[in-house]
């Protein structure tokens, strides 16, 4: 029966051919849909500017036999006004358009976006952050004048240059017209791009950035705003505590146990992240403790810094500390430094490998799952850390092997004075008989 209905389908479309009307019809989910190339409609973007557009109307036809019969007489009558440049976009081609009685903004969305996203997901720490990402992303790709069409939103990602940020608009985007049931198609932008280049620092590098922190002040001088006189001092502190803990930043910023870091208790040194952070609360171990000292981490007047900076802010509030990170990020380029600060937990991750800490604990110490460790941060494995890690192996087989030989050596030194000894001993004997 689909066949013989699929076969006057293709008869249809000749007589409308042979007729010239410059529209087809299609079967599309058990209906069927007049195709023709129309003028822009209402909210819709002239993307190619040239005033008119190829549109798929659907007049709730059924994919039936006298479904057929009407969908034939709609596309010659749709033929007539075409021809006579006397279509305009009224309520019956509109279809189930016509039933909103306005075009929302994508700004008017995003206010009721929240709202309608914990409709349908649970309200946790993590759900909220997975919504500020959509939400924010959001927000920075698309206009909130726009009408809430799909041509505004994929032209909004096709003016988006760099191919990961258009690749997380994209995830944004499609989980913000999820919410609101609007019909688009994202798929084209749904392969994650290949590895976006980033420059790991060594721990030489890591070392030399934090001095430039201070640099940065004695460089600029009275040029400096009074504002960001002595405030250097604390985003140096996250300089270096996102160096030897490899933390995500946020995780220094919301509910910081400060009382437990500066505590005689903490003999381990950990950094206690706190359960409303992405992954739960854990406790961080450090790596290079010895930076801990050299970087004054655990300076009262740095925490001090730090308690005040957060006390203005509000921890459920992810905007409020995205606000926080966006400053780390602003010292980090602002003092010359050419690696971000995600990067120094990429070089914590590396540095464990080198260091021969197994994957499941490092995993374990930066929260996240063996799975992201080893696909995500390892895929960083630049070729100079190659290098670095298989000298570094070299290195200790070598040293393995001088000990070896020391060891060997020390063995044939030892039986020759046990020789000498008793060589020694028998003539002390002679010499008494």
């Amino acid at each position: 029966m689909r066949t013989k209905l699929l076969l006057e389908l293709e008869q249809v479309n000749l007589r409308l051919k042979s007729a010239k009307a410059k529209v087809t019809v299609r079967a599309s989910n058990g209906s069927l849909q007049l195709r023709a190339t129309l003028p822009i409609k209402p909210g819709d973007k002239d993307i190619k500017g040239t005033g008119r557009k190829q549109y798929n109307l659907s007049l709730n036809i059924p994919a039936n036999w006298d479904g057929l019969k009407t969908a034939e007489e709609e596309a010659y009558e749709l033929g007539k006004l075409i021809a006579r440049k006397s279509f305009e976009w009224n309520d019956k081609y509109l279809g189930n358009e016509a039933i909103k009685k306005d075009f929302k903004t994508i700004g008017e969305l995003l206010a009721q976006f929240e709202a309608e996203y914990f409709k349908t997901h649970q309200r946790t720490t993590k759900s909220e952050h997975t919504f500020f990402y959509y939400f924010s992303r959001t927000k920075r790709f698309t206009n909130a004048q726009d009408l809430a069409t799909p041509e505004n939103f994929i032209s909004s990602i096709e003016k988006i240059d760099k191919q990961w940020a258009k690749y997380n608009a994209a995830r944004a985007i499609s989980a913000f017209c999820q919410t609101f049931k609007i019909e688009i198609d994202l798929s084209q932008y749904s392969k994650m791009p290949e590895n976006n280049p980033r420059n790991i620092p060594t721990d030489t590098e890591i070392a030399a950035g934090i001095i430039k922190f201070e640099d940065y002040l004695k460089n600029r001088g009275n040029q400096v705003n009074q504002n960001v006189k002595n405030s250097w001092q604390l985003w140096r502190w996250t300089y270096g505590m996102l160096a030897v803990f490899g933390l995500r930043p946020r995780e220094l910023f919301i509910s910081p146990d400060i009382d437990w870091w500066l505590s005689k208790e903490n003999i381990d040194l950990t950094w206690k992240v706190h359960k409303d952070c992405k992954t739960g609360e854990r406790e961080a171990l450090p790596l290079h403790r010895q930076w801990i000292s050299e970087f004054d981490l655990r300076n009262p007047k740095y925490l001090e810094m730090l308690a005040t900076a957060i006390s203005k802010k509000d921890n459920t509030n992810h905007a409020e500390i995205t606000a926080l990170t966006q400053r780390v990020s602003w010292w980090f380029r602002k003092i010359g430094l050419d690696f971000k600060p995600y990067d120094l937990r990429h070089a914590w991750a590396i540095r464990a490998h080198i260091l021969g800490i197994p994957i499941k604990a490092a995993a374990d110490n930066l929260g996240h799952s063996v799975q992201v460790h080893t696909e995500t941060y390892q895929r960083w494995f630049s070729l100079d850390m190659r290098k670095l890690a298989i000298n570094q192996a070299l290195s200790k087989r070598n040293e393995v092997e001088v000990i070896r030989e020391e060891n060997g050596q020390l063995r044939m030194e030892n039986e020759r004075l046990k020789m000498e000894v008793e060589k020694l001993r028998m003539e002390v004997v002679y010499k008494r008989s």
